[in-house]
């Protein structure tokens, strides 16, 4: 599976396109929608994930509501389980505090986590914006603590990071 990065917007954000064969999956398509079709490609979207809803991470979701054929995963419609799209696998997994409908989706294959603004490199996503909340944060990073050092955490902006060298950098892991 290859994963593209493309950075959007003002704010910088980072979109995922997930390349599988002719097939892809888009995480958190921001805004720059020519840009990020420019990544797709002539590849058939099966879905739209969003790991939040806040505008940066979704400016250029009306593009694909208008596609009939691509379903878009958020928190309001996933449970904390495994899916399957096509040939692509992930388990959802609740993560709220940067706001109430953070998701965090993990793709074991790639042994890879999208986490739009719950963790950054040595930091996390803030709390202090509408529903945002620092104690679910708190939970949400235990809950994450017991996956395994070697993942790979693609986060909603900057550089990725790993789940290990968070335990070890990230001031809020303690």
């Amino acid at each position: 599976m290859e994963v593209k990065t493309i950075v959007t917007g003002t704010l910088e954000e980072n979109c995922y396109v997930l390349i599988k064969d002719d097939k892809c999956l888009v995480i958190d398509p921001g805004s720059d929608y020519y840009n990020i079709k420019e990544a797709i490609g002539d590849k058939k979207v099966l879905g739209v994930l969003i790991t939040h809803s806040h505008f940066d991470h979704v400016g250029a979701l009306r593009n694909f509501l208008s596609k009939k054929s691509v379903k878009i995963f958020k928190k309001s419609n996933m449970l904390e389980k495994e899916y399957e799209i096509g040939d692509f696998k992930f388990s959802c997994i609740y993560t709220p505090g940067h706001s109430s409908d953070s998701i965090t989706f993990f793709f074991k294959e790639i042994n890879a986590m999208f986490v739009g603004d719950f963790i950054f490199k040595e930091n996390i996503g803030r709390c202090d914006l509408p529903t945002g909340s620092y104690s679910e944060m708190k939970n949400s990073l235990e809950k994450i603590k017991k996956y395994d050092d070697s993942i790979i955490i693609y986060n909603g902006h900057g550089e990725q990071t790993t789940l290990g060298y968070e335990k070890e950098n990230n001031p809020y892991f303690n």
